[in-house]
């Protein structure tokens, strides 16, 4: 046994100098190290060995094995070393650093807040978990209110929603601050709705509310339109086409001239010149009533619009799953 444990060592020696590929380094750990390998044949043989001499053999075939497997570590490491000194080069020029951008949301988000900022208008925000009352039924929706129905809701139980908009903003800050107010309401909201090209279960809004003395639909289609004018650019013109909210009255919806094709129509206006961009309207005076604000003494206007959809008119963006994929290759765009 002793003299088969000689012959071994000495051949792994010889066999050392020719590991020099990974192909036969696999070669020598079968033929060393395998079921059926040198060193694991002497192993079978062990039992053979008088038991005075098995604790010496022993030691000597796993020392055998030992150095085998020493053989193979250091000739896998050299070939590791050896394909990394190959392909690094150091006289190429390093990687660009990659600095992080806004998002083409929030980059529309942050100019509409400007733009009101510049019109005279504060900014609040208030709880995407919201109760029922200022959601629903402080803005003119009663619990078997028919309008319910156009919006899907989140329910967390009887009382507690995901927000539908961020009207609820509105009754906050009427019911904490006296009139004069004059506020928008930037923030997310959320619809039970099917995902697809032109809808999706969360989205951003802007609000905007106006709270005075003698305010009137003239004020509201004033604003609107140096909004529009300001964003859009100078040449936008606007239209409103009489709606229905349950929080204002009377409502229109607004419309905008297309700043793509300049009113001439095209594939983001479906050739009709003009893009639908908000609602809005005179406060209900049931909805002042609720604040405890004297509908008699004061007047005001609402007006709400989707952040997501003002984006994907200004980028040309056809799919708003592109806004929230969080594909680096669309978001470097921007």
């Amino acid at each position: 046994m002793d003299e088969n444990i000689r012959k071994v060592s000495e051949e792994l020696d010889s066999a050392a100098p020719g590991l020099t590929h990974q192909e036969a380094i696999e070669a020598f750990r079968i033929r060393f190290l395998g079921r059926k390998g040198t060193v694991s044949a002497l192993f079978e043989q062990l039992g053979t060995v008088p038991k005075e001499q098995r604790g010496q053999i022993g030691k000597q075939l796993n020392d055998l094995k030992n150095k085998a497997q020493g053989l193979i570590d250091a000739a896998t490491a050299g070939q590791q070393n050896s394909v990394i000194n190959t392909r690094t080069d150091l006289t190429l020029p390093g990687y660009p650093v990659q600095f992080g951008k806004l998002h083409p949301l929030t980059v529309v988000m942050n100019e509409m807040i400007e733009i009101f900022r510049f019109l005279g208008f504060s900014v609040a925000s208030g709880p995407e978990l919201e109760h029922d009352w200022y959601n629903f039924e402080a803005l003119n929706f009663e619990h078997d209110h028919p309008a319910r129905d156009m919006q899907d809701t989140y329910f967390i139980d009887r009382d507690l929603l995901l927000r539908t908009h961020t009207s609820p903003v509105q009754i906050r800050v009427m019911e904490s601050q006296k009139p004069p107010i004059r506020s928008i309401m930037p923030g997310r909201v959320y619809r039970n709705e099917a995902v697809s090209a032109r809808s999706y279960c969360l989205f951003h809004q802007l609000e905007g509310l106006l709270v005075d003395k003698n305010v009137s639909f003239v004020d509201l289609k004033t604003i609107l339109l140096a909004f529009a004018r300001e964003f859009f650019g100078p040449q936008t013109k606007i239209k409103l086409r009489p709606s229905f909210f349950p929080f204002t009255e009377p409502s229109a919806e607004v419309d905008v001239s297309c700043h793509l094709c300049h009113g001439k129509g095209c594939r983001v206006c479906k050739h009709t010149g003009w893009l639908e961009i908000l609602g809005c309207g005179m406060v209900d005076p049931n909805v002042l009533k609720a604040c405890n604000v004297d509908p008699e003494e004061y007047s005001g206007y609402a007006f709400g619009m989707g952040i997501d959809r003002i984006a994907m008119m200004r980028y040309g963006i056809d799919d708003i799953r592109l806004l929230w994929d969080n594909n680096q290759r669309f978001l470097q765009q921007f």
